[in-house]
């Protein structure tokens, strides 16, 4: 049984591992050639994924094992992240900001769906741009679809072009450090309330700064806790319009596993009880298994599925982005983050 699972995922897990090693490569080549790496490997193993995805279509035999690397992977490298972060970051930012997050996200669905019906999207797809969009991208898709009884096109067609512009915003999102003046830790706060997944947000924020990176994953769990309450309150409110609605909530879809292993650890770490020896085994390891998620991820997105998304997703999806950044900046301003 282990034996068979071993070999249906070793495919996929190596195509994934190899992108990595190849990403991690061309960034010491950065570095022993230019003194600095420009592009992280986190970043590059997402575009030489996206590429060979693009040029290639993996067949069922990768399928197991890249799949495995851009969830599973990904999810034990998040929860190991959480041994190197303490929860001070976010006190230091202002205990305002947990009720701010709650504040942007509700803001933000109003927003997303008010522009989504204003663009002519049925009141299911709008729905499901709006909470992908402010929430947790296609994690939220996929929750929020079978409570709304979404149809499967439309939850396809959200997810492709979330997708990719999850991407495009882990590449550009960087440049309104230098436009904005943003400081590290303003950075961090807007990475965590505007990247689509976890994941992302460490592509986004680990070559900017360490402060980045700590902050935006510790604001973006608590921005994906908020699908707990919203699912819920769709859950009920789409009960009431349908006969014969099944329940479809659960405590693993509403608050995943690696999210309590992530704070969990957390507070061992703000508790001092994570020693800085095992930290040192810790953090590397957690490094390597993102890159090789990095490099699942963009195996994930073809550029050319923008072709059979439509005009009005991609201009619901685009415009709702924009204003869950500008929504997010004045969150900022106002409680004075510096």
């Amino acid at each position: 049984m282990i034996r068979n699972r071993i070999a249906q995922l070793a495919p996929g897990i190596a195509l994934c591992a190899a992108i990595a090693l190849a990403a991690m490569g061309l960034q010491w080549v950065e570095e022993h050639w230019a003194g600095r790496p420009w592009l992280e490997a986190l970043v590059i193993a997402i575009l030489l994924g996206t590429v060979v995805r693009t040029l290639w279509t993996p067949d069922r035999r990768w399928g197991p094992g890249i799949g495995f690397s851009a969830r599973t992977l990904l999810e034990i490298a998040v929860m190991l992240l959480g041994a190197s972060i303490s929860f001070q970051a976010v006190l230091d930012a202002g205990l305002g900001l947990i009720l701010g997050i709650a504040v942007v996200v509700v803001l933000a669905i109003g927003a997303s769906y008010g522009l989504g019906r204003w663009l002519g999207l049925p009141k299911r797809m709008a729905m499901l741009v709006a909470c992908g969009n402010s929430i947790c991208g296609n994690s939220a898709i996929a929750a929020v679809a079978p409570v709304i009884g979404a149809k499967p096109e439309d939850v396809a067609s959200s997810i492709a072009f979330t997708a990719i512009l999850g991407v495009i915003v882990v590449l550009t999102l960087p440049l309104l450090v230098p436009l904005l003046g943003l400081s590290m830790t303003q950075y961090g706060v807007l990475a965590g309330l505007t990247v689509y997944a976890v994941p992302q947000v460490l592509a986004a924020t680990v070559p900017v700064s360490l402060v980045s990176t700590q902050l935006g994953t510790l604001v973006k769990l608590v921005r994906v806790l908020m699908l707990g309450p919203v699912v819920i309150a769709l859950s009920l409110v789409a009960g009431h319009g349908r006969k014969n609605a099944k329940p479809s909530l659960s405590w693993g879809r509403l608050v995943p596993w690696f999210i309590v292993g992530f704070l969990s650890l957390a507070v061992l770490r703000s508790l001092g009880a994570v020693p800085d020896a095992i930290l040192q085994v810790i953090v590397p390891t957690a490094t390597l298994l993102t890159v090789i998620s990095m490099a699942a991820l963009g195996l994930g997105v073809d550029l050319r599925v923008l072709k059979s998304v439509g005009a009005r997703v991609t201009l619901a999806v685009t415009l709702s982005l924009l204003v869950l950044i500008a929504i997010s900046l004045s969150l900022i301003r106002l409680l004075g983050i510096a």
